[in-house]
């Protein structure tokens, strides 16, 4: 299994990149926001990377991020999900977007994806609903946690494009929800509406909004 691969940059395609390891050149197909977040032609960079086997074919697929490497993994194995409609998904979205929808029901956002009907947008809803606080939680401590350089660089402009501190923020607010006895699906509904409603919001701001969310109507 190719997990990682780190390279100069050959060629840049609609949808894959070539990337020259050592003299071998891998083809890496990736999302629209994975690809807008890659150097130039000639630039080393690295991604993490899923490669998928089949009978007839063999493709690798990257991703700047493990957290969206994850996302990828579970979107693929809901039903009627392919690595094409998976990559629309985090392409539209992002993998906190993606997140966030899954924890808030939002199937419509999953159906902004180029290629992805309303069928498979509810079946992707509710096959992650459960799954979607875990990963959630991983916010931005996975690239911290391995304390790699290259990813470090390679994750840059993706953090530019969006709050740096909106992950970390969300997954530290939902770790507090959990100490204080709400359930991971409850807690991830309430954070992922509080950081739809405030974007900027840090950790406190989101704990606050969260627990209002949560708190009995009535």
């Amino acid at each position: 299994m190719i997990g990682k691969i780190t390279g100069r940059i050959d060629y840049r395609a609609l949808d894959h990149v070539l990337i020259d390891v050592n003299g071998v050149g891998y083809l890496v197909y990736c999302s629209d926001r994975t690809l807008a977040a890659l150097p130039g032609t000639g630039q080393v960079t690295a991604l993490y990377t899923d490669l998928v086997v089949r009978e007839d074919l063999m493709q690798l697929f990257g991703f700047t991020t493990l957290v969206e490497k994850e996302w990828h993994r579970l979107l693929v194995s809901v039903q009627g999900v392919g690595a094409k409609a998976s990559l629309a998904i985090l392409g539209a979205l992002g993998p906190d977007g993606v997140g966030r929808a899954i924890a808030l029901g939002d199937w419509n956002a999953v159906k902004a994806a180029k290629g992805v009907g309303p069928k498979i947008a509810q079946r992707v809803v509710l096959d992650l609903k459960d799954k979607a606080p875990g990963l959630m939680a991983m916010g931005g401590t996975v690239a911290q946690a391995m304390g790699d350089e290259t990813v470090e660089v390679i994750e840059a402009p993706v953090r530019a494009a969006a709050p740096a501190s909106t992950p970390t923020a969300q997954a530290d607010a939902l770790s507090a929800l959990g100490n204080l006895g709400y359930g991971p699906g409850d807690a991830a509904g309430a954070v992922a509406q509080a950081a739809t409603d405030d974007p900027q919001a840090d950790t406190p701001t989101l704990i606050r909004a969260a627990l209002k969310l949560l708190a009995p109507k009535g």
